[in-house]
């Protein structure tokens, strides 16, 4: 693209909105640029009386992004989320949300001081009881309204920077659906023209830190509607699986006796409306998907194109994945090579880690094995296997996490692509949260998995811990202080042999006339040395 060209879209670009709280979602605050809505608790903004928190100005990363993205505002999503809000809550302590209301994920109460540790649990070692409700709350998610986020309609431009705000309701279902099609969109130029080498959330490192902190928002927003403080996520364990074993009416919707394209009547997801899923008509009109209703979930398994995606991934290549030492690599996208993120997201061989867009593996291998809804990624929030696939593929970050111990470091801090350095703010997440802050142990976050408990070693590998990493930081030292600490007790063994050998050698009872006085001195010396 020419210099004249990128110029002349630069003029006539259309950013794009995000997700926002209903609070936030006025002409006052959009013209303010500052979202710092009060706490219902006593009142004030971002709880501060109560020292909860207060309203600041947004502090955003400078640190140099990768050559994908060669444009510079031209998107909203761009140092999210200043294009319309530079001021927000900076909550303290362990509160956390919008306005500082809530609590850190891990942690409850009213002063947000008590931890929790929910475990997900394999789908199928529910009971059927325990199945059916959480069935229920998935139906009770697509028909409640959220009450705390609205979507934007218009952009940015399109708002008149915020002087004529365009936003409306969804339930809560469909706001995590539109979250992850918003963040995977492509880049509107103006015209007919786009970008669509941009993804927040996928194709590059932040893949697995921002679907962790998309599932812990949407259970937390489940609790909220629900009133069930313990509710978690089921996950399926898709490993070695020879089809869709959720595929039936008993949990995620059968096959349509008729059309294979379609879920069995007999299940309550096949009154399902999808939304976001026509995205080449919203980049031809340069408007955002509106969460209007747009038909049917569609998921035939199984009828894929086997040139690209033979099977459903298998427990070798997740092992050979999991061994993987290095988190990131190279171009930092989907052209890594050796990445255990790239070979987890699926671009890479799962049994070579060779980069090779040609073939789906593992993570993508699932969703393009459903051949549906699931398969095109800004629409695939919308078939509920959905959050049981990214809850195991989530399960598999933990794993490595777990065996690799990284420090934050090893996460890129730069040169990333757009979005995706470790001090970004995630798109389109209000309450803000960076990259960094979501690669460690699950449990520092509340959950586990049900798979990976080991309640005999918790408590000795918790005590360990610290003792590890402390020797990890200081082993080149162990390592020379073993070496130099072994010749030394090397050379003092062979001289006490030797000293002893020599003693039993001049005994009085054996040779008492070869002891001279000197030679006596000596051997008393060395054996007392």
């Amino acid at each position: 693209m020419s210099l004249f060209a990128m110029g002349f879209l630069l003029v006539i670009l259309q950013p794009s909105a995000g997700q926002f709280p209903r609070a936030c979602a006025n002409t006052q605050s959009l013209l303010r640029k500052e979202c710092c809505p009060p706490w219902d608790g006593d009142g004030s903004p971002c709880g501060e009386l109560s020292s909860r928190g207060s309203c600041q100005n947004i502090l955003l990363s400078q640190a140099p992004l990768g050559p994908q993205f060669p444009f510079s505002g031209v998107d909203d999503r761009e140092d999210w989320p200043s294009v319309f809000y530079n001021r927000t809550c900076k909550c303290e302590g362990n509160f956390k949300g919008f306005n500082c209301g809530e609590c850190k994920f891990g942690f409850s109460g009213l002063n947000c001081t008590e931890r929790q540790l929910r475990t997900r649990r394999n789908i199928f070692q529910l009971t059927t009881s325990e199945k059916d409700k959480f069935l229920a709350y998935l139906n009770l998610a697509k028909n409640t309204p959220s009450q705390d986020y609205v979507i934007a309609t218009g952009t940015y431009t399109q708002m008149n920077n915020g002087s004529n705000p365009m936003f409306r309701n969804i339930n809560v279902y469909d706001l995590f659906v539109w979250m992850h099609y918003y963040a995977s969109r492509d880049t509107l130029l103006g015209g007919s023209s786009v970008w669509r080498d941009i993804d927040f959330a996928h194709e590059a490192p932040g893949f697995l830190p921002w679907h962790r902190v998309f599932l812990l928002m949407w259970e937390h927003e489940i609790r909220k509607i629900t009133g069930d403080e313990n509710f978690t996520i089921p996950y399926w364990d898709w490993r070695d699986a020879e089809d869709c074993v959720v595929c039936t009416d008993e949990y995620m919707g059968g096959r349509h006796p008729t059309n294979p394209n379609l879920l069995s009547p007999a299940s309550f997801f096949s009154s399902w409306q999808v939304i976001c899923t026509q995205s080449e008509e919203y980049n031809s009109q340069q408007a955002l998907c509106n969460a209007t209703s747009e038909g049917p979930i569609l998921r035939n398994p199984g009828n894929n194109d086997k040139s690209r995606t033979p099977r459903l991934p298998s427990s070798a290549e997740v092992e050979f994945c999991l061994s993987l030492t290095q988190y990131e690599s190279g171009s930092m996208d989907k052209m890594a090579n050796y990445s255990f993120r790239n070979t987890l997201e699926g671009f890479a061989d799962p049994r070579t880690a060779i980069s090779n867009t040609s073939q789906s593996g593992l993570h993508n291998a699932l969703h393009i094995y459903m051949n549906g809804s699931m398969s095109q990624v800004q629409g695939s929030a919308n078939d509920p296997i959905f959050v049981l696939h990214h809850a195991f593929v989530d399960s598999i970050f933990e794993r490595w996490l777990r065996r690799h111990r990284p420090m934050l470091e090893v996460y890129p801090a730069a040169n990333a692509p757009i979005g995706h350095n470790r001090e970004n703010y995630m798109v389109p997440f209000i309450p803000l949260y960076r990259n960094g802050e979501f690669f460690k142990p699950s449990r520092e976050l509340g959950y586990d998995y049900e798979y990976l408990q080991e309640p005999a070693l918790d408590s000795f590998q918790e005590f360990l811990i610290p003792y590890l990493e402390q020797a990890r930081q200081i082993w080149a030292w162990l390592v020379g202080a073993a070496v130099i600490g072994g010749i030394i007790t090397a050379v003092l063994t062979g001289l006490i042999l030797a000293c002893r050998k020599k003693k039993r050698g001049t005994s009085s009872e054996i040779q008492p006339l070869l002891v001279e006085s000197e030679d006596y001195n000596n051997i008393s010396y060395q054996s007392n040395f």
